[in-house]
């Protein structure tokens, strides 16, 4: 009976936010833990599962399992020595197997190490052996590296942004793991590099121009002699040397066509690439907007500070500019602020405090926010997403009301790309007049179908779309937008693997 292990090791980091990231930012699980949790689970490893648990000549061999609670700053040192050395040792201490799924990020970075995907791989490369197939799942704002390219038989990465095919992208992976295995298919990789760093609406692979990339590599994909095939636009927030954007296509071993289709999906991309901007209001001119608005509610968008992209979450940028401003208007808030949420707890529900708020992670770029507020309700923070039902854990909340304005502070960053965090504790954003959301884009059912409008907000943060202002140090350059008159000149780069034993 073939084995097959499943390992994961998943985190998405902004170098910009100066909070580093540790161990215990991340969800670890070993062993039957791995499968107890994420068959109920909507994402990678769960669509992987349900492939193999269909295969009745297939034993799952469940290694180790290290997914990030929220993306964060750079990982630590120690982080990263731990939880390599976890997961190494944990595929050492398997049983010897016939292939491998891994689950990724791609858009991880250490102090030590700022290729750490393609690191782990040729480090499980040594332990497993160069015959055995590894397949491995990616975020389409991964950084796509040689080093991960020449240790996988083959990638896949989503097809969608904002994200919903994280469980389709696992079942592609496990179906082509198995494909193989079981020797139908020999892949090749062509990959292309653009340097090119975007944002924005032109990005939402169902409206946006990106759309015309992203539909020639599906259908590539499910084309004859397509086994997998993907534009990536990296992570612009992981300023490491690799950052950049990429196509690439994997065929059944014909380098030909997997060259020139990744060719073509990257012309799409660079075709479309200078819309593919934020216009952004300033907080001038967003606290004007605020002050003018009469009816329904408006989504202030602080991407700037959104969590998932790596941010420190601790922004008070919008509420200082709209208390400056003299705003009324009632505004629901996120933010990060383990300090004052331990003083809620201290004084307890009902209590009326005079404290500080934000800059307690970033304080380089936001200055504590002095507010009067009474304290409305305590949690511990753990609640489940509504997107794809994942434990979230914020650590111990406190929603605190201060005069218009309703803070939900959390005691360490989470996910913000749907409501889960509002609604877990007790607050609808559609009862407020404003809702300040620190994510560039959620599923439109979350946001933007209701809210009567929804303001890009210029504000400062370390996952900003103002991406020349963030200071890039690493990455190759030329690249647009950071430079002018960027020109694009395409080399195909190859990748195969021997063939399986």
């Amino acid at each position: 009976m073939p084995r097959i292990l499943v390992v994961e090791c998943k985190q998405e980091v902004s170098t910009f936010n100066p909070h580093l990231s540790g161990y215990d930012d991340f969800a670890v699980r070993r062993g039957r833990e791995i499968l107890d949790y994420h068959c109920g689970i909507r994402n990678e490893v769960g669509g992987a599962l349900s492939v193999l648990d269909e295969q009745p000549d297939v034993e799952v061999v469940p290694a180790y399992s290290a997914f990030f609670i929220t993306s964060g700053g750079t990982l630590s040192r120690q982080a990263w020595a731990r939880i390599s050395g976890e997961l190494l040792e944990a595929v050492r201490a398997a049983p010897d197997v016939d292939g491998v799924y891994f689950c990724l990020h791609g858009a991880m970075a250490s102090e030590s190490e700022l290729d750490p995907e393609g690191w782990l791989l040729a480090e499980l490369r040594k332990i497993v052996g160069e015959s055995i197939p590894v397949v491995a799942s990616l975020d389409l704002h991964g950084i796509l590296t040689d080093l991960m390219l020449e240790h996988c038989d083959a990638v896949v990465a989503y097809h969608t942004y904002p994200h919903v095919d994280f469980f389709e992208t696992g079942q592609r992976a496990a179906r082509l793991l198995l494909r193989i295995l079981r020797g139908e298919v020999k892949p090749v990789t062509a990959k292309v590099t653009v340097p090119a760093l975007v944002r924005g609406d032109e990005l939402i692979t169902a409206t946006g121009s990106i759309r015309h990339a992203v539909n020639a590599a599906r259908q590539v994909e499910q084309g004859p002699g397509g086994l997998s095939a993907a534009m990536m636009w990296g992570n612009p927030f992981t300023d490491v040397p690799s950052l950049a954007s990429w196509s690439f296509v994997v065929t059944d071993n014909d380098p030909a066509l997997a060259e020139r289709e990744a060719l073509r999906i990257a012309g799409l991309f660079w075709e479309h690439h200078d819309k593919m901007r934020v216009p952004l209001q300033s907080l001038d001119e967003m606290a004007a907007i605020v002050k003018a608005h009469t009816q329904g509610t408006l989504g202030l968008v602080d991407a700037a500070d959104a969590t998932s992209s790596g941010a420190s979450g601790d922004s008070n940028a919008i509420m200082r500019k709209l208390v400056e401003a003299g705003c009324r208007a009632r505004v629901l808030l996120p933010i990060v602020d383990a300090p004052a949420v331990r003083r809620a707890f201290a004084a307890g529900v009902g209590a009326i405090l005079t404290m500080p708020v934000g800059g307690t992670l970033d304080p380089a770029r936001f200055t504590p926010l002095e507010i009067t507020a009474r304290v409305r309700l305590l949690a511990d923070g753990r609640f489940q997403s509504e997107s794809f039902g994942e434990e979230w854990y914020a650590g111990p909340t406190a929603v605190l009301e201060a005069g218009s304005f309703t803070l939900v502070v959390s005691s360490r960053a989470v996910n913000l790309y749907d409501r889960s965090f509002f609604l877990a504790h007790g607050r609808n954003p559609a009862h407020f007049d404003a809702v300040v959301i620190k994510s560039p884009h959620c599923q439109p059912h979350m946001y933007a179908d209701w809210c009567i409008r929804m303001v890009n907000v210029d504000a400062p943060g370390s996952s900003s779309a103002n991406l020349p202002c963030l200071g890039h140090t690493r990455c190759r350059r030329p690249m647009f937008p950071l430079d002018a008159a960027v020109s694009f000149k395409p080399v195909v780069k190859i990748y195969a693997r021997p063939a399986a034993g």
